[in-house]
């Protein structure tokens, strides 16, 4: 159930939670034109997604160039997106994107820098279909044009006569492999350092499932949309776990659909991971939001023996009939912590992450009256932005901390 903040359109366009594709590029000077550049697109996964936050234009070797000559006014970029669904519009996504800044990175490369942050119109690299309910992956054109020449600090000033688009750069994304069980569910992996490791095992909203009714199953959005998997694989928490292997898996729709099917489908993407890597088998943990915290709960309640913590974030339970019983969360013996927002308007927080709380033996819950993260104000249904940041905390222990003293 984790959607971007733009919901307006059949595709909204440039608001939050995200994930990008671009047009395939050629080697920049394969043409042999030396003023034909190739550029990459770099991205960054905020809380509330993926956007484009600069622009690197492959310039190493044609300087080098006078770094206090180039300006925001020496190039502008304009920003397209069309659906990858057929018969899908995009609304509202055809700008100027606002050159903020211009400097050369160690290569010698030309870095535009673009405005983006939270609520910046024009800048993600997901939009989300209304009637699937899903983050699909716009297929992004940008048009980037010179409009001075650059000055070099040898030889004449520089005019780059094509640009050729390259391919989206997010280092936080690349650093997790694909991958596939042998049951065809797609999933993401980090890995860490050699030695025994522990595994968490993210498992995420409705929005990043895959949309069958078009044949679409990306096994990226579970990265972009949201900071879920990504704040596990910061340097902060892989300090705090000593390393841990971090897995996203991809559900073939959304986890609600079919908890039980799809229980032993992730358990065996843990086993596949288990048996290829040195993993501390007491030491797999599970967390995920809205339908992967109700995932989370229903792998607890399903293998009580696999896991040393789980962490259900605005998840689940309530039902007609319920989606897992009273009795069923009176039964888990894994130690619990919930997380919820209590403005929750989409997963009301009393049903089922309070509810599930009074139930569970010896649960920890934490209740934020609202999302707001580094002043700005989130839906409260994304109260996984707290855990992905590890500001839960109970009598001085904050989340991640106790997730990692925990042990099956």
């Amino acid at each position: 159930m984790s959607v971007p903040m733009s919901r307006r359109g059949v595709i909204a366009a440039g608001v939050g939670a995200a994930a990008g594709v671009v047009l395939p590029g050629t080697a920049a000077h394969a043409t042999g034109d030396p003023r034909a550049v190739r550029f990459t697109l770099d991205a960054e996964t905020l809380d509330g997604g993926e956007q484009i936050t600069s622009v690197t234009l492959e310039t190493a070797g044609l300087g080098p160039f006078d770094a206090t000559g180039l300006t925001p006014a020496t190039f502008t970029v304009h920003a397209t997106a069309v659906s990858p669904l057929p018969g899908v519009t995009v609304t509202g996504y055809d700008l100027d994107r606002e050159v903020t800044g211009v400097h050369l990175d160690r290569e010698g490369n030309i870095v535009l820098e673009l405005r983006h942050g939270e609520g910046t119109t024009g800048s993600a690299t997901l939009g989300y279909v209304l009637a699937g309910g899903r983050n699909v992956r716009f297929d992004l054109t940008y048009t980037i044009t010179q409009k001075t020449p650059l000055p070099r600090r040898r030889g004449k000033p520089l005019t780059i006569t094509r640009f050729t688009q390259g391919r989206l750069s997010n280092p936080e994304v690349d650093a997790f492999s694909y991958h596939s069980s042998s049951s065809g569910l797609k999933y993401r992996l980090f890995e860490p350092g050699r030695g025994r490791r522990p595994l968490i095992v993210w498992l995420h909203g409705g929005g990043e499932g895959a949309l069958p009714s078009a044949n679409y199953y990306d096994n990226e959005t579970t990265l972009r949309a949201n900071r879920g998997a990504l704040g596990f694989a910061t340097r902060e928490a892989q300090k705090i776990f000593g390393g841990a292997y971090v897995v996203a898996p991809q559900s073939t729709s959304f986890w609600i659909e079919d908890g039980p099917r799809f229980a032993p489908l992730i358990r065996e993407v843990m086993q596949e991971v288990v048996r290829r890597h040195d993993v501390d088998r007491d030491r797999i943990y599970v967390a995920g939001c809205s339908n992967g915290g109700y995932m989370s709960l229903k792998m607890t309640t399903t293998y009580p023996e696999e896991f040393a913590a789980s962490v259900p974030i605005c998840g689940v339970v309530a039902g007609s009939p319920p989606l897992i019983t009273d009795s069923e969360l009176r039964a888990i013996t894994t130690p619990t912590w919930l997380v919820t927002s209590l403005d929750d308007t989409t997963v009301n927080p009393q049903a089922n992450t309070v509810h599930a709380s009074e139930l569970i033996p010896r649960a920890k819950v934490t209740l934020y009256d609202r999302v707001v993260w580094n002043g700005y104000p989130f839906p409260g249904h994304w109260s996984w932005i707290y855990v992905a940041r590890n500001d839960p905390s109970t009598n001085g222990t904050h989340i991640w901390q106790w997730m990692a003293r925990q042990r099956a």
